[in-house]
């Protein structure tokens, strides 16, 4: 599924359940580099942002919502979503339950651009755990 901003969303093909090492060899198709398995929590929120390179996420467990000017995408275990470069969003998990995906790019870098507060960020989970 394709939305006018380039984003793309591919859903799990097979017929058995997606894990961390069935999406793994899935998003290799797709020629990027993956630098991060990251689970977030319930009712996780991360500000508004964009990638300074292509993104993309393999859902591995659970379900969330990825907010685009042009509207929601809600990926869940399996599916693949591709970001074109630039294009801003806000995540959300709208439910109790953790969320796990692998998280990459191109070049196998992370490179953001904070529109808002940072909050959801890598650095601000960091921070909260280490307060916590």
């Amino acid at each position: 599924m394709g939305m006018p901003n380039g984003v793309t969303v591919y859903k799990w093909p097979h017929k058995h359940e997606p894990d961390a090492d069935s999406v793994a060899h899935e998003m290799e198709q797709f020629g990027f580099r993956s630098y991060d398995l990251q689970t977030v929590p319930a009712w996780f929120e991360r500000s508004r942002h964009s990638h300074d390179e292509e993104e993309i996420r393999g859902a591995v467990d659970g379900v969330i919502t990825f907010h685009f000017d042009e509207g929601p995408v809600t990926l869940e275990a399996g599916d693949i979503l591709v970001i074109p470069e630039g294009v801003a969003h806000e995540v959300k998990t709208h439910n109790a339950s953790t969320f796990s995906a692998y998280k990459g790019s191109r070049s196998g870098e992370r490179k953001v651009t904070e529109h808002g507060d940072g909050s959801g960020s890598v650095e601000d989970l960091a921070a909260q755990r280490g307060s916590s």
